[in-house]
């Protein structure tokens, strides 16, 4: 799984404070799944690279001095700016398994499309529960020998 690092700083939780910090550039976070609850920010600039991508990454949160490992649980965007507003991380453990959505690549251009048919994708992703050092970046799929009419379906077990 990539990683991603990010420092962070410990945070106020009140609502006046969510604004103040939103007007500098930074975006209140929240990570769950440890002891208690870290309440902490980190800069916007440093989130859009995390969030806008379709790769999921083991983030190394720095906060406080401390060093957690965590995965992008939610993210919170205003309705009309598409600004980030919040953000829920979930600590990782190495010996607990964690869920999440694991992208899937199509590897090859079909014999189908080729000959005049259409691809369709249901699902650009998979929910996958595992170890995160057990998960993959992403499920590359080749379809190079579909022709028309030939489907390919995932099952879970």
């Amino acid at each position: 799984m990539k990683t991603f690092a990010l420092s962070a700083e410990l945070r106020e939780t009140n609502k006046i404070a969510n604004r103040a910090l939103r007007h500098q550039g930074k975006v209140p976070c929240v990570l769950y799944g440890g002891e208690k609850q870290v309440y902490f920010s980190a800069k916007e600039n440093d989130l859009n690279k995390l969030v806008n991508t379709p790769d999921v990454y083991l983030v190394h949160l720095e906060v406080g001095g401390e060093k957690i490992q965590a995965i992008l649980q939610d993210i919170q965007f205003h309705p009309i700016t598409d600004n980030i507003l919040h953000i829920d991380f979930l600590q990782v453990f190495d010996d607990k398994e964690i869920t999440v959505s694991i992208p899937v690549n199509f590897i090859g251009t079909p014999i189908g499309v080729r000959n005049g048919g259409n691809l369709l994708v249901r699902k650009r992703a998979i929910k996958t529960r595992a170890l995160a050092v057990n998960l993959p970046d992403a499920i590359n799929i080749d379809i190079e020998h579909l022709k028309i009419g030939i489907l390919i379906h995932w099952r879970h077990s």
